[in-house]
């Protein structure tokens, strides 16, 4: 139910479909054992509670999340409070809006709703129509409400098309929907992406442990590494999400736990996306008791943490059975990129390390995203998981592209460079991007008997770490920095020296796990 004042009609959404053929109140987040046995690449967005409306907001309505009265203490954004938590309000009040630039999403099976989801979103926030073409390169399987994973993956789809275009409302959205969560259909769909170069950025919010990727024969670490290699010669700009089980990833037969990177995110082509809980000004409405005079405006940054949530080391223990928190570690598949030498490697790793970057991504910090899936009551629900940060990296892309006059490209090399620069000159104050100091993503998760398995993880810190990476934007400089920084030679390079090391390949068809 929402209670804002009425908007501008509902957005216009353009459908174009290629090739087609043919309730029980959601879990505070995801199961603690993951049905992997086929090792699906996982969706990374973690459901939470459906927002409670409060008393109506100037322009829309609020939500008790979003002005300070939550029983429970948990926080939520819209896209206003995390525009000007991450700075992208002031570039988007210069026209710099992603207009004419063009993000690719990529997902497994579909959300029938989608058009009038979006549309709905739109209007509530009073956005421009989302210009959003789906495509299903090689067929759209039948939605069925009753496949866990089919919804699991129609949230993602949700909340990745909806955030997306909150942070860059000029940009064109192109969603590509693989068949399945399969590996071998998820780099289809991404190769055909790729292939008809159908935008600038692509943000992948999926992914499973590195070690589990592939099918019997074909090695499909190089089939996706082959795409990426391509995506880079055409200066396409590659996100993929870290994790949501922190330094934890599901065993290939599904049974267990173990320490590990998750791909796509730890090939050296793809910029990895970890996840922080942000802290952010609420709205203060005078009618709650509280002076706007005297408190920052909503979405003010306050700080930000490594993500983790639930028991032993998170925030909010007691509304979680087990860890929910970004992930991040060291590639056995990947060797150290050349420009990660003097970050990562100082930290023991001689392999590719993960994320690269972060952003907001916290269950009860979360990002209010509309649902109207069969099966979910409909409504606007808190969204965690370092899905939030893939497809809002590449919306600040698209906007960079805009401001720059063309494709940045390959971003991941200038990254690390950006962060030497501000820690040599203005370590207190960056420009562009917040060092996340505090946090672990050590995580408790449950294996198919019940049994608790315990994965220490990692500790953010001074620079770069493997749970935030080289931290999170603020877009008043990231832009400016990046059309600065990224180099031609930069994508050639990476190409050249990330070639994957022969590994030991599953015995049984790989999935992808939306993040």
């Amino acid at each position: 139910m929402r209670i804002s004042k009425v908007l501008p009609a509902l957005a216009v959404v353009t459908l174009i479909f290629t090739v087609v053929k043919v309730p029980s109140p959601p879990l505070l987040g995801k199961s603690a054992v993951k049905d992997v046995a086929a090792h699906r690449m996982s969706p990374l967005a973690v459901l939470g509670p459906q927002a409670i409306p409060t008393v109506a907001g100037p322009q829309y309505g609020l939500f008790r999340c979003q002005v300070g009265i939550d029983p429970l203490g948990r926080a939520c954004y819209d896209p206003y409070q995390m525009r000007h938590a991450y700075g992208v309000d002031s570039l988007i009040a210069t026209g710099f809006d992603g207009t004419g630039r063009t993000i690719v999403i990529v997902d497994a099976f579909q959300n029938p709703n989608l058009v009038s989801q979006v549309a709905t979103y739109d209007a509530f926030y009073g956005l421009p129509a989302t210009n959003l073409t789906i495509i299903a390169p090689d067929g759209l399987t039948p939605f069925n409400d009753t496949n866990g994973d089919q919804v699991g993956w129609a949230e993602e789809i949700s909340l990745d098309v909806e955030w997306a275009h909150n942070m860059a409302p000029g940009a064109n959205i192109v969603l590509v929907l693989s068949k399945s969560d399969r590996d071998a259909d998820l780099v289809s769909a991404l190769k055909y992406a790729v292939d008809n170069n159908l935008g600038d950025v692509i943000s992948m919010s999926f992914g499973e442990s590195e070690s589990c990727v592939g099918l019997p024969g074909p090695d499909l670490i190089s089939a996706f590494h082959g795409v990426f290699a391509e995506a880079t010669q055409k200066g396409i700009t590659l996100f993929a999400s870290s994790g949501d089980e922190g330094a934890a990833q599901p065993t290939c037969d599904g049974t267990s736990w173990m320490k590990s990177a998750s791909y796509p995110a730890s090939d050296p082509l793809v910029t990895g996306v970890g996840a922080t809980e942000l802290h952010a000004a609420n709205y203060c409405l005078t009618a709650l008791g509280c002076n706007p005079g005297a408190n920052p405006l909503p979405g003010t940054y306050e700080g930000e943490i490594a993500w983790n949530e639930g028991p032993p080391y998170g925030d909010f223990q007691n509304l979680l059975g087990n860890t929910e928190a970004t992930g991040g570690g060291f590639s056995v598949i990947f060797d150290e990129p050349s420009y990660q030498d003097g970050t990562a490697g100082l930290h023991g790793g001689k392999q590719r390390a993960v994320p690269d970057v972060a952003y907001s991504g916290a269950i009860f910090h979360g990002a209010l995203t509309y649902l109207d899936i069969p099966g979910i009551p409909s409504g606007y629900y808190l969204f965690g998981g370092t899905s939030c940060g893939s497809p809002q990296w590449a919306a600040i892309t698209a906007i960079a592209d805009q401001k720059g006059g063309g494709r940045l490209g390959f971003i991941t090399a200038a990254i690390y460079q950006i962060a030497k620069h501000i820690d040599l000159v203005n370590p207190a104050h960056p420009a562009s991007l917040r060092d996340i100091t505090s946090g672990t993503n050590s995580a408790v998760e449950f294996d198919s008997m019940g049994n608790p398995v315990n994965t220490v993880g990692f500790f953010a810190g001074t620079g770069w770490d493997a749970t935030t990476g080289s931290g999170s934007p603020n877009e008043a400089g990231i832009a400016d920095f990046l059309i600065q920084y990224v180099l031609p030679g930069d994508g050639p390079a990476a190409i050249a020296e990330s070639k994957p090391n022969p590994h030991a390949q599953p015995n049984v068809p790989g999935h992808m796990h939306a993040h």
